[in-house]
């Protein structure tokens, strides 16, 4: 019988579970990270711990819920985890290279309270076909929203629709149809619609404008004063929501500036990376200037889902993340992407799929929302999600054809640096690594040194194991695909040193064996010239 072109499907029927995990076998991590949002059912120190270990690398802290004592608990609980091979390092910093991500609830648009909702948890019912107005004064925030007209908490409601334009109702639960506008009013005119499904709505129920464009502001009061206080808390990333332009972004990046003047932050301290969250059409139509003023990208496809239609939304994040890749910026896939997890111990098909076609795409990171938050099988989640990462890579290195013509060669070219030799030294360590076939990549890098997000950028197959000077370095690194930090082991070791012990360490961390092919580059400094490229390729030593 003729042998199937798709060779891998027999290697696919036989495959077997992976073996437990320890810390004297090799471990070739997951090269795709996974962000997982922390709640109530995982901010406990065992669950946490569990998590860490199966794989969680950025834990994120949803604004828009938590309070300052759940914030405070969570950090805590992290920085309490070990890492995989914590065991074996000695200094607290190295256990546990976890980043911590601030996610801000952002400037949104939102129904007031019902009429009499005394409990918070009555609702009404809107009955397809029905009439329905839209008003935007205090009067009717003051008496409350009722079955026929609703409170709408943003004054210039009227300036950014038309008839015709869609209105969604609590992500979407109920959708309205404008049918008449008061646009000769400068503030607060009213909207009146045509109720299109019926359906069930609470107070303070989120609001969409598909398509409309607003003067929302980049932060709102809270995500002021929720970003200082991350700050004070030595948060890793910021995740902004509903960025709508890059002026939008440069606002955000200049407040963290004054917060870092006001607390006193040391000036050469790292601010916050700041992740900007494409989650609307206007983000859509700006996101090349975005792009360029934000240090990362997170696909929101919650938002982005009701802002624009539902059917496209695959699309847009194909897009998104090759730009993101051809910039060299790292991108966050999000949203629902087990949701099913949070009630079941197995995911459907399709949401294996997701997260396959995530990786596939080229994301730096994949991410947990309810399902770790706030579900049944917190830890199952992530080990699951593990699971199907591993697969989903193995798969793409041994039929990229099938997968992406770009995957593992990456389309790093747009940005300006890529032209540069440290750019250039990168590249020839991923081209290295490829035609050796070697089991993994060894930065050493130094503060604020571009050289590990430039392998990064250009995907190589294999992990890239970056020894950093300090824990701040390493966790502003894990975001970025296949890269694993290792703090402070080089410290003031000579140069000609470090390249071998770069090798002893983590050989020792299980990342590769003796015999195996690696390939170490770094940056080196030398008096009276400027600093220069360093690449080797050799075979890892066997021990006498």
């Amino acid at each position: 019988m003729k042998r199937s072109v798709f060779s891998t499907l027999s290697d696919i029927a036989l495959a077997k579970p992976a073996p437990e995990s320890s810390n004297d076998r090799k471990w070739t991590p997951q090269l795709t990270k996974i962000v997982s949002t922390i709640g109530p059912t995982s901010e406990q120190f065992p669950v946490l711990q569990d998590l860490v270990r199966s794989g969680v690398r950025i834990m994120r802290l949803n604004f828009s819920h938590a309070t300052v004592e759940e914030v405070e608990l969570r950090i805590k609980n992290l920085r309490l985890c070990e890492g995989k091979h914590g065991a074996n390092l000695s200094s607290s910093d190295d256990k546990n290279v976890r980043a911590v991500l601030l996610d801000t609830r952002g400037p949104e648009i939102r129904m007031g309270k019902l009429q009499g909702d005394h409990s918070g948890h009555e609702t009404i019912q809107l009955e397809a076909g029905g009439t329905i107005n839209l008003h935007t004064t205090e009067n009717w925030a003051d008496s409350g929203s009722t079955e026929t007209d609703l409170f709408i908490d943003y004054p210039k409601l009227h300036k950014c629709l038309d008839p015709g334009s869609k209105v969604l109702l609590d992500d979407g639960a109920v959708i309205l149809t404008v049918q008449s506008v008061e646009s000769a009013k400068e503030f607060c005119g009213s909207v009146t619609c045509t109720i299109d499904n019926s359906g069930d709505l609470r107070s303070r129920a989120g609001v969409n404008l598909p398509g409309a464009e607003t003067d929302l502001p980049a932060m709102s009061a809270k995500d002021k004063v929720d970003i200082k206080y991350g700050m004070t808390k030595d948060v890793d990333y910021v995740a902004a929501s509903f960025i709508q332009n890059a002026e939008g972004v440069r606002e955000i990046r200049r407040y963290m500036k004054e917060c870092a003047e006001e607390i006193g932050m040391d000036s050469n301290y790292p601010l916050p990376l700041l992740i900007s969250k494409i989650e609307s059409a206007s983000a859509l139509k700006n996101f090349d200037s975005i792009l360029e003023e934000s240090d990362g990208i997170m696909v929101a496809r919650g938002d982005l889902g009701v802002e624009i239609p539902i059917h496209l939304v695959t699309n847009a994040q194909k897009e998104i993340i090759a730009a993101c890749n051809a910039a060299g910026k790292p991108v966050i896939v999000a949203t629902q992407m087990l949701e099913s997890m949070a009630k079941n111990p197995r995911p459907t098909r399709a949401e294996v799929s997701d997260v396959s076609n995530a990786v596939f795409d080229g994301a730096d990171a994949v991410m947990t929302s309810g399902e770790t938050a706030k579900g049944k099988y917190p830890v199952e989640t992530v080990i699951m999600m593990n699971e199907i990462i591993q697969g989903a890579e193995k798969f793409a290195v041994a039929r990229p054809h099938l997968v992406n013509p770009n995957y593992g060669g990456g389309v790093f070219f747009k940005s300006s640096d890529t032209g540069s030799a440290m750019s250039s030294i990168a590249k020839a360590a991923v081209t290295a690594a490829t035609k050796r076939n070697a089991a993994a990549i060894l930065v050493l890098s130094s503060e604020k040194c571009k050289l590990p997000r430039f392998v990064s950028a250009n995907r190589p197959n294999v992990p890239i194991i970056v020894f950093v000077p300090s824990a701040k370095m390493a966790r502003q690194l894990i975001l970025f695909r296949g890269i694993h930090p290792v703090v402070g082991k080089l410290n003031g070791i000579s140069t000609h040193k470090r390249p071998a012990m770069a090798i002893n360490y983590a050989k020792d961390m299980g990342f590769f064996e003796e015999g195996d092919d690696v390939v170490v580059v770094g940056i080196e400094a030398e008096e009276n010239i400027e600093d220069f490229g360093m690449m080797k390729v050799t075979k890892v030593p066997i021990s006498l």
